[in-house]
């Protein structure tokens, strides 16, 4: 029997940006339009250009997948890793190159992919069923346990429109995970379910993993792929830049990229939800200075600049990472009291975490932000938005040159005493004791 689940060779993908294209109000327009259209070609000889170009969204990318295997693939966004699953999943034709497809395959891309609004969830269960060429019986078999899994048993009568994402995002999951495609594609939507359901989701993959069926899990969060995936390829402008164990390519992702102290967006380009949008992240000390470095004995600030839009409430997660994609920490902002949890009228708002001093051993750390409104809803993540190097200002380390071990490197306080002659008879004998 062939191993071999995905098998891609050279595959490309190629769209056209920019330029002008006409809007026909009716059927003769149109046909009128395609029947002259060769004679304005030949009028725009020797004429300038419009302005258009083609974009090579995915080129030359070329890999296997065995069966039995998680795959995760990751890069920054507008890297080409939506795009790639598109493909794999048959949404878009490629440009170019061939791809082998071995097996039945179910994809999860985007909220309410494959779901027909007007339908019920009841009925949506049965149309994806449908979809992976499963017959009725079979959906039937699995169907309780499709609805179990969701926990959307109340709204399973109700037309899709009107779930919220985070329903669409239960059922979707719940219907790709359950009715046993051979492959499963899973992209980053379970950011937008809450923190329970997103165990319980990663939870099911490494259940699916284990029971022979290949994934494809595409996230941004690199906990997530370091604990499911065996393998891990990295996009870069529509390329592979490293393809190999998951470990060694987090590790080139993380330490290879060109990370600042502060980040900007754009207000079109903004990260967030409907309901806020942050502006920017940035490293301070303690004076209010951007940093790229600290000493290991100097506290870090992380600054979020954000808008709210939506009056509601707004939480932040900060990660922090290792060189080695290790995760050290997640601190929530549930410790600010004043405004955690409480409705934000909109306007700009920033939010501050204190990292303090002789926590970090000398490296390089990179930090993370995670972003969600009431209840852990509507999450997204700004991966890798800042980086910072700790420098060892020798202050510690007193007469010793040796190497330090572990990713941090906390000042503890230690005591010493002096026992008297008591004390010390009272421990041999009780020593003595407990060896007998």
């Amino acid at each position: 029997m062939n191993d071999l689940a995905i098998s891609v060779r050279d595959l490309g993908k190629q769209y056209r940006i920019g330029g002008r294209r006409e809007r026909h109000e009716t059927f003769l327009s149109a046909l009128a339009a395609a029947m002259s259209s060769p004679l304005r070609r030949l009028g725009r000889i020797g004429k300038p250009v419009p302005d258009e170009q083609n974009f090579w969204a995915l080129r030359d990318v070329s890999f296997e997948v065995n069966r039995g295997e998680v795959l995760g693939i990751i890069g920054r966004n507008g890297a080409g890793k939506s795009t790639l699953l598109k493909l794999l999943s048959r949404i878009t034709a490629p440009t170019e190159g061939r791809m082998e497809i071995h097996g039945r395959l179910g994809s999860l891309l985007e909220v309410g992919t494959g779901f027909h609004p007007e339908l019920t969830g009841r009925e949506n269960i049965f149309l994806n069923g449908t979809i992976l060429g499963m017959k009725r019986r079979e959906v039937s078999r699995k169907f309780d346990e499709i609805v179990d899994f969701s926990g959307i048993e109340q709204f399973l009568d109700t037309p899709v429109k009107r779930y919220s994402s985070g329903m669409y995002v239960r059922l979707a999951f719940a219907v790709a995970a359950h009715l046993e495609p051979e492959i499963l594609v899973v992209d980053e939507v379970l950011a937008v379910g809450d923190v329970e359901f997103q165990k319980k989701c990663l939870g099911k993959m490494s259940e699916v993993a284990e029971g022979g069926r290949t994934i494809l899990f595409v996230s941004h969060n690199m906990a997530a792929v370091q604990s499911l995936c065996h393998r891990a390829i990295l996009l870069d402008h529509g390329s592979i830049e490293k393809e190999g164990d998951t470990a060694s390519v987090l590790q080139h992702y993380l330490v290879g990229s060109s990370l600042t102290s502060h980040k900007v967006w754009s207000p079109e380009q903004r990260p967030g939800n409907g309901s806020f949008r942050v502006n920017s992240v940035r490293l301070l000390d303690l004076t209010g200075s951007e940093v790229s470095s600290i000493n290991i004995s100097d506290d870090l600030i992380v600054e979020i600049g954000y808008e709210v839009i939506k009056q509601g409430p707004v939480g932040f997660s900060l990660i922090m990472f290792d060189a080695d994609a290790r995760v050290l920490f997640s601190s929530l902002s549930n410790t600010e009291k004043f405004y955690y949890g409480k409705p934000l009228p909109p306007g700009q708002y920033k939010s501050t975490c204190r990292l303090p001093g002789d926590l970090l051993n000398s490296g390089r750390y990179y930090f993370s932000i995670v972003g969600f409104s009431a209840h852990w809803s509507e999450m997204f993540t700004v991966d890798r938005a800042v980086a910072v190097e700790a420098v060892d200002d020798g202050i510690l380390r007193g007469d010793y040159y040796g190497g330090f071990g572990g990713s941090i490197r906390p000042r503890l306080a230690w005591q010493t005493a002096a026992l008297d002659s008591v004390d010390v008879l009272m421990q041999r004998k009780a020593g003595e004791n407990s060896s007998s």
